[in-house]
Order: structure tokens, then sequence, then C-alpha cells
């Protein structure tokens, strides 16, 4: 009798033990579940910045307790500026059910919206998401997207003035857009608004053929007091090499939208730091994870814009930066 009491208290006990061992094991669990994130990239995998865009996002993560291959998995898909590969690869990513899908452009948001109305997503480098439909306000975006816009449409006339102001006898200007998407079309009614009063006269050319490229700006680069516009576009920085060798080749003073153009051999760029926009995204999909809606999660504007100046570039051009713009430049290549 004595020998089963003692067995009996020793399950009684065992049993405790487990019982108030299962709710932490449950929590463990609950924590290290593995989780999923789409990934939609308007650029090319080949491209030298693409890694570092990667990395700024899954450091951000990492920052925050997320690790792939332990509590994460992360399915990419590269579009390469092509629409129809857009519209693929949202469908299929969605397909793959995952827990968030992190958006780059305007071009990759409305086809995943399209995919679906429920799987939250996260955007980056969007310019203009409420006249675009995918939220429906900044403050409230009320829907299954949220994220991060890379500028107003109205920066395009911060671009014209900064062309007039380090190279003024310029009255010709080609502005570079990706007329398929609405980013191209609204930056460029933009500058139209203010070309008038700069004294400049507009030219658009299409990004979408790189073959093309060089030859429409050889023949504008034929009229006197020519430069270069380049607005934001996924094709833009996918062609940037063609884009920035052409400008030099045919002596046209160009404006860009980012420093990854500046510091490949353009002149100079004013805009947001596109890594840090990644990095931001990461927060927004950490407590996405963590149970909060995209809706209510505002929109987020840049808080700094960065200009870059290559000087080497200018010499090469025969320009004499003005000082208010060098002083001006958070960086200046030599």
């Amino acid at each position: 009798m004595k020998r089963w009491t003692m067995r009996r208290r020793e399950f009684i006990t065992l049993l405790g033990g487990a019982a108030a061992a299962w709710p932490l094991a449950a929590r463990g669990q609950q924590i290290e579940r593995m989780r999923r994130i789409g990934m939609l990239m308007s650029g090319a995998i080949d491209d030298s910045q693409s890694p570092l865009r990667i990395e700024a996002f899954l450091g951000g993560l990492r920052r925050l307790g997320w690790t792939e291959g332990r509590n994460l998995r992360i399915d990419v898909r590269w579009a390469a500026g092509d629409s129809q590969r857009i519209r693929n690869y949202a469908a299929e990513l969605i397909a793959l059910a995952p827990d968030v899908v992190l958006a780059t452009g305007g071009s990759t948001v409305g086809p995943l919206q399209q995919a679906t109305r429920t799987v939250p997503i996260v955007f980056v480098l969007v310019p203009d998401p409420v006249g675009a439909g995918f939220v429906e306000s900044l403050a409230h975006p009320g829907r299954n997207a949220t994220g991060f816009t890379n500028f107003e449409y109205g920066i395009s006339a911060k671009w014209l003035e900064l062309l007039k102001q380090i190279a003024p006898d310029v009255t010709r200007v080609a502005v570079l857009r990706d007329q398929s998407t609405p980013d191209g079309i609204g930056q460029f009614a933009a500058m139209q608004g203010v070309a008038p009063a700069f004294g400049a006269e507009l030219s658009p050319v299409d990004v979408r053929f790189p073959g093309e490229l060089d030859r429409a700006l050889g023949a504008f680069a034929g009229g006197s007091n020519s430069g270069v516009v380049v607005t934001s576009s996924a094709l833009a920085i996918l062609h940037r090499e063609v884009i920035t060798a052409s400008a030099a080749r045919h002596k046209l003073p160009a404006v860009y939208p980012f420093s990854l153009f500046v510091t490949g051999g353009g002149l100079i760029c004013y805009g947001p730091n596109m890594f840090e926009q990644y990095r931001q995204a990461a927060s927004y999909v950490d407590r996405i994870l963590k149970g909060e809606k995209p809706g209510d999660l505002p929109v987020q504007a840049p808080t700094k814009y960065e200009m870059v100046l290559n000087l080497k570039t200018a010499k090469a051009l025969g320009l004499q930066v003005p000082d208010v713009v060098r002083l001006r430049a958070d960086e200046v290549i030599e």
C-alpha cells in the first residue's frame, strides 16, 4: 500500500510539472513557428543593388528577432520591370498563402491587390498610394496595404529646378520616364506645370526600350542647350548604366532620382535613400506578424532627402557647379 502511494504521488507530481510546462512550451512554439513572407521585387535579380535591398530588409527583420530558416520563410520573385511577369508573380506569391507580402514600387501593388484583398501588403518606393487607389488615406490606409512613399509627384519640379541651377543655359529637357505606369505620367505632368517658369521645353523619352535610349538622346543632344531629367521607375533603375553612359557620351547634364545613378557616373541626384525604406518596411512587417492590421498603420513619407553630386562628371561636362548647389549636397564625389 505504501509503495503504491509513493508511486501515485510521484505520478501526480510529474503530471503537475508537465501541465505547468505545457503553457510555456505552447508559448515557445507560438513564438518560433514558421511565418511566411512574400517579396515581389520590380527590379532584376542580377542587378548589383538587389542583394543590398534584400539585406536592408532582412537585416531590419533580424534586429526585431526574425531569422530566415528559424522562424521565417522568404519567397522572392524578381519581375525585372516586366508588367506581365509582375501579374504572374503576384498571383503565384498569393497562392503560397504568405502572412504578409513586401511590394516594391507602384507597379507591384495593384496586381497584388487584384490577387488578394486579405493578405497584408507592405509597400516601399510608391509615389502616390492614395491617387493609385492602394489606400484610402495616408493616415488611415483602411485596406490590406500600407507602407512607405518615396516622394510626391511634385518633387519632379525640384528635379527641373536643380537642372537649371547646375546648368543654367538648358532650355530643352528630355524627360526619361516609363509612360506605361501612373508614376511616369504623374511625374511628367508635375514638370509640365512648372516648365514655363523655368523657360524649359520638355520632351518625353520612354525608358522601356534601352536599345532606343541612346539613339533618342543622341538625336536630342543635336540641338543646343539640352539637358535630361530621369524620373523614378523600376525600368530607369534597371537601365541606369545605359542612361548614365548615354548622358555622358552626348554631353548632357542630367538629374536623377536616386544616389545609385550618381555613384555610377551620373551628375547629380535628389531623392530618398531607398535602402532606408526597406529597413523601415521591416518594422511594419514585424508589427503585422505580431497581430496589427495594415489598414491601421499610417503610410509614411521620407523624413530626409539626399543630394549627391559627382564633381568628376561635372568637370567632364564643362560645368561650373554653383556654390549653392555644392554646399547643399549631402555627399560630393570628387
